[in-house]
């Protein structure tokens, strides 16, 4: 689907939600993802799991290109597990998964999304997996160029340590609720928290308890904003059993109460 400032609204609706989404957006669009908000200086995609809160605020002069797909089409078990939507592009909480495109790459990038929307006017029987193909090569792509805008290239990083910071992030994804501590995921890895800690800090990283409790503000935030939830009840949905507990945390991570953040971003 091309972005514009016709399209944008639709996008915006309930309708794509459930989703795995990539926005290739030229310079001069704004949009809200979370929390954050963004404007293009230069064209960038930008990678959008089901689960995250995406809004386009202003659209610029030019037309982009949106994807939307499930999981079943790109992420079944046999993709590449670094470009696959389990990746580092995607389930990313900590660093927003963007990536700025060069003039070096546009030309390859603006591509990639030229031939897929040109698959679609073919009646072949060959359109699906060659669309994957063309989705593999934009991840990979859009992979590399995340490494060396979000992680510190002046240090040599093993592709250990990379393949450990995905998985994490991964078990974060999945046990966020139940498990607020390293010492919790060091067990489920079979590993000292020391390591864990060492790994993230020669990748440059915040530490990985920060992680995991901006992780936990993030969805308190989501249900804050986006749901009638009480901040007791989000609590115990978070898995605090003191709800006091868990509003000292939220007021440690934002500055604020949980009402007062609600009424804040509501105002």
């Amino acid at each position: 689907m091309h972005v514009n400032n016709r399209s944008f609204e639709v996008i915006n609706s309930d309708l794509y939600k459930p989703y795995i989404k990539v926005l290739y957006l030229p310079k001069d669009y704004t949009l809200t993802v979370d929390f954050n908000v963004f404007i293009t200086n230069q064209s960038t995609l930008f990678f959008i799991s089901p689960n995250q809160f995406l809004q386009i605020d202003q659209s610029g002069p030019e037309s982009g290109y949106f994807i939307f797909y499930n999981r079943d089409f790109y992420c079944i078990q046999i993709h590449d597990e670094e470009v696959a939507c389990d990746g580092l592009l995607f389930n990313n909480s900590v660093n927003m998964p963007m990536t700025t495109i060069t003039k070096e790459e546009h030309t390859l990038i603006n591509n990639l999304f030229i031939q897929i929307e040109s698959e679609f006017n073919l009646n072949d029987s060959g359109q699906e997996e060659m669309i994957r193909t063309y989705l593999k090569q934009l991840f990979i792509k859009s992979t590399r160029l995340w490494k060396k805008q979000h992680l510190d290239t002046t240090v040599l990083k093993p592709t250990t340590d990379l393949e450990f910071f995905r998985k994490f992030t991964l078990l974060i994804e999945e046990h966020y609720k139940q498990k607020h501590s390293v010492s919790d995921y060091a067990e489920l890895l079979s590993i000292a928290s020391k390591t864990i800690t060492h790994k993230f800090r020669r990748l440059n990283l915040m530490p990985p308890n920060e992680m995991i409790k901006s992780r936990l503000v993030l969805e308190a935030k989501r249900l804050l904003v986006h749901t009638s939830m009480t901040a007791r009840e989000i609590a115990f949905e978070l898995g605090y059993n003191d709800p006091a507990y868990f509003s000292r945390q939220f007021m440690i991570k934002t500055g604020e109460s949980p009402s007062n953040f609600r009424t804040k971003f509501l105002w």
